[in-house]
């Protein structure tokens, strides 16, 4: 599994990046669509999130939930998809949203469920076909049980999958510590963190927060001067959180591991990764789109989307946010006065957040 650093570093290369700069959309491979898989709480909506606030996106939310009762019908889902890629191409750059993304391709639908996710599933590759390098667009899928669902039709989806893993000990000591001050907490000789970080394996950071701001009460901070903070103290709120066993982290690890994806990335670690002789047929040129609000503005078209909550307000969350990035060795050494040198792969993710960002869309900041 990836770290949450090379989390992170992925978002950027294939979201950030791509969509924040017209120039980098350009030269860059052309990714359509980027699907985001792990268990619940490690950050998936966080990351979609951050993607649409470093770029200045607008985020169209097309999750089965979402519109089951609006536009309905064939006619009416037609039109739905017309005003959302009219609207997503005249203010690029745009992120085109589905969670649970695996219930579109369900290999049998709950009678339970009334919110019809297969409504997408064949508007899905239509769409994707009809994107040109040109559009500044990126289809965005989050999952959390993609093993449930038609591998086909799931990976035929997204050209690029990213797993997200449970933080490891690592990152969850540097969450602990952020978490706290954020919540207002003050982190003493009487915390012990480290104690904190083990017993907490198995928790995501969404569980962390939850943990942090139910014992840091606004009565609690106020008693901080007199009652120091101690590790105790959070775990009837964690043991009150399922959290996630490994053998989920090893469901994700052996889905991967059967795709397309995870199956060229085998062959890549052997050092057999040439060709399998199956050319690829040349593309067939699409017929051209009819649009079916000629008469209507683009501000008229913005406006409906809105008030059908297709088009919603996005939450501000940057990627430096996303924490997770930790090096437990580099503090230590740190703490003895000792500065270690940066791996390649820092090297890399700070030339892209120092430089490459900050050019590439000049209201980065």
């Amino acid at each position: 599994m990836p770290s949450l650093s090379d989390v992170r570093q992925l978002v950027a290369l294939y979201g950030i990046l791509p969509l924040g700069s017209q120039a980098v959309h350009e030269k860059a491979p052309f990714i359509k669509s980027l699907l985001l898989a792990g268990p619940r709480g490690t950050g998936k909506r966080s990351l979609v999130h951050a993607i649409c606030t470093e770029t200045g996106a607008n985020l169209f939310d097309l999750t089965a939930s979402n519109i089951s009762s609006k536009y309905p019908g064939k006619s009416g889902l037609t039109m739905l998809m017309h005003l959302v890629l009219k609207v997503a191409r005249n203010l690029q750059p745009s992120v085109i949203l589905i969670n649970d993304a695996e219930r579109t391709w369900l290999k049998k639908v709950p009678k339970t469920d009334k919110t019809d996710p297969k409504r997408l599933k064949k508007e899905i590759p239509k769409m994707l076909k009809g994107l040109k390098p040109e559009d500044r667009i990126l289809f965005v899928g989050t999952s959390r049980c993609p093993f449930e669902c038609e591998m086909k039709g799931l990976t035929g989806a997204f050209q690029k999958i990213v797993l997200i893993p449970r933080p490891d000990y690592a990152s969850r000591h540097l969450l602990w510590n952020s978490l706290i001050i954020k919540q207002n907490g003050i982190i003493t000789q009487h915390l012990d963190v480290s104690s904190l970080t083990k017993i907490s394996d198995g928790y995501t950071q969404k569980h962390i927060v939850t943990a942090c701001q139910q014992v840091l009460s606004e009565r609690r901070v106020s008693q901080l001067a007199k009652r120091p903070l101690t590790a105790a103290e959070f775990v009837p709120s964690l043991a009150r959180i399922d959290p996630i066993y490994k053998e989920e982290e090893e469901a994700f690890k052996s889905w991967y591991a059967k795709t397309p994806l995870g199956k060229k990335r085998a062959k890549a670690a052997e050092g057999n990764d040439e060709d399998d002789g199956k050319g690829k047929k040349g593309k067939k040129k699409g017929k051209k789109e009819k649009d079916l609000t000629p008469d209507r503005t683009i501000d008229s078209l913005y406006e409906e989307l809105v008030t059908e909550g297709v088009l919603v307000r996005c939450p501000k969350f940057h990627l430096r946010d996303y924490e997770g990035e930790y090096s437990y060795l580099g503090t230590t050494l740190r703490q003895a006065n000792i500065e270690p040198m940066p791996s390649l792969s820092d090297v890399r993710q700070l030339v892209a957040l120092y430089g490459i960002l900050p050019l590439g869309k000049y209201y980065y900041f």
